[in-house]
């Protein structure tokens, strides 16, 4: 179970990175939605921006590294696993999109990007949970801000 796990998650972050790099490398910026669990556009990370989340108004929250979410203070906030974000308790927070059944709201624009603060150094991972088919009660804007300004 936890080999598969494993598997299906290395796969889906190749994925992700190859996408990102094939992007980044045509000379095309990529901005990927991130969607709260009703379908709402909340945040998007911009792969030509070192794989920065940016809240949908423009601010800077948290990076991506790997498969692994950071905020900018280097806390470990989350994970990455199919296109799914997952919480340290391992409930669901955001998606991208075709990740889930979940049908996406149109997207508002997006204001201003704030430039970016700098990266603090990381705190190590902790220990994946298992990852579960339900939603937390946190909001996505909640957290990929928390603890983070």
């Amino acid at each position: 179970m936890i080999t598969q796990t494993m598997s299906l998650l290395l796969r889906s972050s190749i994925l992700l990175l190859a996408t990102a790099f094939l992007l980044c490398r045509c000379g095309y910026a990529a901005e990927i939605t991130i969607f709260d669990h009703q379908g709402e556009a909340v945040a998007y990370v911009d792969t030509d921006e070192e794989a920065t989340v940016f809240m949908w108004s423009g601010l800077p929250v948290a990076y991506i590294s790997g498969t692994n979410i950071y905020g900018f203070n280097g806390k470990h906030l989350g994970w990455i696993n199919q296109g799914i974000l997952y919480d340290h308790e391992g409930y669901g927070v955001g998606f991208f999109k075709n990740a889930t059944t979940t049908l996406t709201q149109l997207e508002s624009l997006k204001g201003l990007k704030q430039l970016k603060p700098l990266r603090a150094l990381k705190e190590l991972e902790p220990l994946q949970p298992l990852f579960y088919s339900y939603w937390t009660n946190t909001p996505l804007g909640i957290f990929l801000i928390n603890d983070n300004h």
